[in-house]
């Protein structure tokens, strides 16, 4: 790949990592942290962006966590089955921490910065699931973020993820919809197509 086109240099230094969450309601601090989904990107020769490997845990309740009754109703998850196969909070974030900080080594940047729909949100879940892990060396910076909501109202005059995704002719099955792995995916397809709209455009221009 030419020096030139390489994602430290595309971000100055951050590497994009996109991120979905289940939860037991919107207080990061308090309410549970369900299900975490994370697809890291890749970028050719040309500039153009595509999605890359995928990361996906389901998560116990931490203890003394809140658990919304709407929240669960919402996302249809129920915390306790033992088919879902969840870890501890803690075992997710430390092994999601490392796969990051080493797919961020490999890709020569110095910090890791959360995509995400509706990024705020999904960014003080993982900030508050780190915190309470305590994690030292988060890879992910703790406040930067790329929101596609944003992204998606600049590109396609669209906010909301399944409109965004149709408005960019990505799939979008409303059923699958509400998981974290699909979210996910689906968001990594965006922001890939974003991007390389705004590349064939030639709105990004390496430089030495």
């Amino acid at each position: 790949m030419s020096e030139l086109f390489k994602i430290k240099n595309r971000f100055r230094g951050y590497f994009p990592v996109v991120i979905d969450v289940e939860t037991a309601g919107f207080n990061s601090q308090n309410d549970a942290l369900l299900e975490i989904a994370a697809v890291t990107t890749r970028m050719d020769e040309n500039g153009f962006f595509f999605p890359d490997k995928t990361f996906h845990y389901h998560v116990n309740p931490f203890e003394g966590a809140n658990l919304e009754k709407a929240a669960l109703d919402f996302n249809g998850i129920d915390p306790y089955c033992a088919l879902r196969g969840a870890l501890d909070e803690t075992e997710v974030m430390k092994d999601l921490c490392k796969k990051i900080r080493k797919e961020q080594k490999e890709a020569d940047c110095q910090r890791s910065v959360i995509v995400a729909h509706n990024a705020a949100f999904d960014q003080g879940f993982v900030n508050a699931a780190i915190e309470r892990s305590q994690i030292k060396r988060s890879p992910f910076h703790p406040f930067v973020s790329f929101d596609t909501t944003t992204l998606s109202g600049l590109a396609l005059g669209q906010t909301v993820l399944v409109k965004a995704c149709m408005a960019a002719g990505i799939s979008f099955d409303q059923n699958e919809a509400h998981s974290a792995l699909y979210d996910t995916a689906k968001t990594a397809e965006l922001f890939c197509y974003i991007l390389n709209k705004w590349q064939s455009l030639g709105g990004f221009e390496a430089h030495n």
